[in-house]
């Protein structure tokens, strides 16, 4: 019974092996359709697209063929056009060329008829010179010399008359446009005008004022002059004391000084001193501004510092009693309008004209004229060559090289030549004292020197350790010999000789 269950059981369990096998076989005869129909579908698909593809391919290939047959057919029609127009052109060409050898050949013609009548008309001029030769007794040479003198003398007055009149209205033509020039010039440009004088006034709070200034003895009036080399006026003016001077950079120093000593009140030597010495500074910085404002004012603002400098000292500087200063920004003005007149360079003109007096600057330091002393500061602070050449020759002392000399030339003329700008005598007075000042300044031990009382004093500080007191009485006669040869002068002239010694020690 056992062995029968186990051969069932063997039985069902073969028929389940091979029922099993048999499912999976259909199923995965299923499988292997269904997959073989999507490759199937797939690959119809992929036909149809590539049938569209070609279809397409074809057409644009056909339109691609028919556009280039097209542009062929355009290019063929272009050919053919250019080439009728090069056969036209050409045929046009050989009728021209042709055309040429004909004149060419018609020139040639008529050139040998020019040469054979020119040979006949030399030949008859040949016999016609000899004819009136033989006639006349005279030579071809000789005939054209009579002929010329005959000329020249009947037409020799007239022509005279006719370069005369030419030249006169030539001249008065350029007369009328310098005139004209200038008018310009001046109406655009006017600054009132006003004469330097050699004295100020100071005003004083009271007459105890006074008295310090002047000092016990008048010891402290005396140390204001030494220190100041100006004179102090103390009459019986109220309220006021007048520092004479004709040098303006002295007298504003002093002016300045003793408005310092009024306001500090302690009024002695040593604060006099003192005070002239911050008072100096004061108008060191006082020229330095005023030539700043110089430079602005005209537009010129590449100049070298030391040359603005130089500048500013000309507020203290007169020529016949005109302020240097204020007659260079104007000759300066004028010479721009006139170079714009004239189409110079402007820029060369102002600076040129600003700069012209730059030598009065130090000329009372210096030997030289101030024209030459000027070329030389342009040429150490190397200013341009036509900045040189315009202002030199203002005074004729060079040659005029350009147009801007010229120009810088009459604009300095011009401003100088205003009504009431200049007075001689002024000038001659200033001159005066500072040759006096010069001839002692000469003298070795002279430290300082003053001309004071409008001339009729020249105060010399000397030098202690220099000169004993013997010797400064033998320079003050050294002194009063040489202002007799070498000046003239109306009355007389003191010379004083100060010969101060001090000592100074300090307790540390």
């Amino acid at each position: 019974m056992d062995a029968l269950n186990l051969i069932y059981i063997i039985i069902f369990a073969l028929a389940g092996v091979i029922i099993g096998y048999l499912v999976r076989q259909s199923i995965a005869q299923k499988r292997a359709n269904s997959i073989e129909s999507k490759i199937k579908n797939q690959l119809e698909q992929a036909r149809v697209k590539v049938r569209e593809m070609v279809l397409s391919a074809k057409d644009k290939a056909t339109g691609i063929i028919e556009t280039a047959q097209n542009e062929e057919r355009e290019r063929k029609k272009e050919l053919l056009n250019f080439e009728r127009q090069l056969n036209r052109r050409e045929e046009i060409l050989n009728q021209k060329i042709s055309e040429s050898e004909f004149q060419r050949k018609e020139l040639e013609v008529s050139i040998e008829k020019l040469k054979s009548a020119k040979l006949r008309i030399e030949d008859m001029k040949i016999k016609a010179d000899k004819e009136m030769e033989r006639i006349s007794g005279l030579s071809k040479e000789e005939a054209k010399e009579e002929v010329f003198k005959s000329i020249t003398e009947e037409n020799r007055l007239e022509t005279t008359k006719l370069l005369q009149r030419l030249e006169k209205e030539k001249r008065d033509e350029i007369e009328k446009q310098a005139n004209e020039i200038m008018m310009t010039a001046i109406q655009r440009f006017s600054r009132s005008n006003y004469s330097e004088t050699t004295t100020s006034a100071v005003s004083i709070p009271s007459e105890d004022i006074k008295g310090k200034i002047i000092g016990k003895e008048g010891r402290n009036i005396r140390a204001l002059e030494r220190a100041t080399g100006v004179d102090f006026i103390i009459d019986e003016s109220p309220d006021t004391i007048t520092v004479s001077c004709f040098d303006p950079a002295r007298r504003e120093v002093a002016k300045l000084a003793l408005e310092k000593l009024i306001r500090d009140g302690r009024i002695q030597p040593a604060r006099i001193e003192e005070k002239v010495e911050e008072a100096r500074q004061e108008v060191n910085e006082v020229i330095r501004k005023a030539g700043e404002e110089a430079v602005y004012e005209v537009g010129i603002l590449d100049l070298p510092k030391e040359i603005v400098y130089l500048l500013g000292r000309l507020k203290f500087r007169t020529s016949y009693g005109q302020n240097v200063l204020q007659h260079s920004i104007e000759a300066s003005h004028l010479s721009g309008i006139i170079a714009a007149e004239l189409g110079a360079s402007i820029e060369t003109a102002k600076k040129a004209a600003l700069l012209h007096d730059i030598g009065k600057a130090i000329d009372h330091e210096v030997e030289g004229t101030h024209v030459e002393l000027g070329r030389k500061i342009l040429q150490k602070y190397k200013l341009p060559d036509g900045v040189i050449k315009a202002m030199q020759p203002h005074h004729d002392d060079y040659p005029f090289e350009t147009p801007e000399s010229f120009i810088v030339a009459a604009a300095e003329a011009t401003s100088a030549g205003r009504v009431g700008a200049r007075r001689d005598t002024f000038e001659k007075y200033i001159k005066r004292l500072e040759e006096l000042e010069k001839i002692a300044m000469d003298f070795e031990s002279v430290n300082k020197a003053y001309a004071i009382r409008a001339g009729r004093e020249i105060r010399v500080f000397v030098t202690p350790d220099k000169i004993d007191d013997l010797g400064a009485i033998n320079l003050a006669k050294e002194i009063a010999n040489r202002i007799q040869r070498e000046l003239n002068y109306p009355g007389e002239i003191k010379v004083n000789v100060i010969r101060e010694l001090r000592a100074v020690e300090y307790a540390k």
